[in-house]
């Protein structure tokens, strides 16, 4: 789950990570009158959506005044804001955060994220702040530290030192500034059961100060039960409709940009056949995953979901039958044909136990758009065909 840069910096506070004072806005008046509360004589008006590079997509942008405040926020409250994350479809902006300026000396990158090979969290920082650190670190990745920390230990002193040495602060009193910063952004992270932490950029202002000027959090869903007050952050506005719709029938789907849905079982196998579509030249047009259990009602769903994508022009059904045989898998796949109008070609490869049962029942069936496949390439390569009409 993504929550926005506001809700973020809340959270931040209550473990006094410093941040700008700032105020969300839901209407230009109101983003004029919470400049006007928080004073001083140059603010920001920031975009909320649930996306990064907002500035370069004209999210972000400074005022000099009260009226400039109400003036910017009128244009970016309504907008489609377009950034390298939302996707050519862009995100509506509903909610502006109008925070107030900042002494800005020099811009830093910190972040937490879960490295799933060292099964532990890693800090990564770098001095490139204000950058996509995606592009940081295809182009210059030496200059992204990362510090992997324990979490049987936490974050100790050494951890600290590894990132400021790593970023060339050479100031004892900045580096205990910086070190004590990274913990507390350490301990969010872990107290919350977050799945990423982002600051960028993270600012050292004139006096010598870090404060985060930006601030991106997400969760584990499945820990959301231990943080309801972090699930009463969610804005499903920012959520597409499909995924949103697919999680309540247990669904994990997201999409993508090709033209041959996916349904899967397993989240391992659902990437390899992505990675395997791919490879025999053509492009997943999602990800699905029906989970261990599948049956008629979540096949007959995932189909629907699939299809409301007018880009998909064929179905490649791969699923593993382990927990639920393959013989009932292919019934439900032949039910789920008479529940939802499949109009386009299904390509299904069933394995694991009773396959052949399953193979013998779909042949039988003599639908016209159902394929059978013998194993995952022989499928991918089917389901390729049939999106290019052959």
């Amino acid at each position: 789950m993504n929550i926005h840069e506001y809700q973020a910096k809340q959270i931040f506070a209550k473990y006094n990570v410093p941040t700008p004072r700032g105020i969300v806005a839901n209407t230009p008046d109101q983003a004029a009158a919470n400049a006007a509360e928080l004073g001083g004589s140059v603010w920001v008006v920031k975009a909320q959506i649930h996306a990064g590079g907002r500035g370069l997509g004209g999210g972000v942008k400074l005022a000099h005044s009260i009226e400039e405040v109400r003036q910017l926020a009128s244009e970016i409250l309504g907008m489609n804001l377009v950034t390298h994350q939302t996707g050519p479809q862009g995100r509506r902006v509903h909610k502006v955060y109008i925070e107030e300026g900042a002494d800005i000396k020099d811009e830093f990158y910190l972040g937490v994220v879960l490295d799933r090979a060292k099964e532990m969290p890693v800090i990564m920082a770098s001095t490139e702040g204000g950058m996509e650190i995606e592009k940081v670190a295809q182009e210059t990745p030496d200059k992204i530290i990362k510090v992997a920390v324990d979490p049987t230990i936490g974050f100790q002193g050494f951890h600290g030192r590894e990132l400021v040495y790593g970023l060339g602060i050479t100031d004892p009193a900045q580096q205990k500034k910086f070190i004590n910063f990274a913990s507390k952004v350490y301990t969010v992270y872990m107290d919350n059961d977050a799945e990423l932490i982002e600051i960028n950029p993270l600012i050292k202002t004139g006096s010598g100060d870090f404060l985060a000027l930006d601030g991106k959090m997400s969760f584990d869903d499945s820990a959301l039960g231990r943080h309801p007050e972090i699930e009463d952050m969610r804005d499903i506005s920012e959520e597409d409709p499909d995924e949103r719709e697919a999680s309540q029938y247990g669904l994990s789907y997201v999409s993508l940009d090709g033209e041959i849905g996916c349904m899967v079982n397993g989240a391992g196998l659902a990437m390899g056949t992505m990675d395997t579509i791919n490879y025999m030249g053509g492009t997943p047009a999602n990800f699905l995953d029906v989970g261990g259990k599948a049956n008629a009602q979540t096949v007959a769903k995932g189909f629907e979901i699939i299809l409301k994508n007018s880009n998909v022009k064929a179905i490649f059904v791969n699923i593993f039958g382990g927990i639920v045989r393959c013989d009932r898998i292919a019934n439900g796949i032949l039910e789920a044909t008479t529940m939802v109008d499949v109009h386009v070609p299904v390509i299904v490869r069933l394995d694991g136990t009773n396959a052949n049962e399953a193979s013998e029942i779909l042949a039988n069936a003599k639908i016209k758009n159902v394929i059978v496949a013998n194993d995952l390439a022989d499928g991918a390569a089917k389901a390729v065909a049939a999106a290019k009409g052959e």
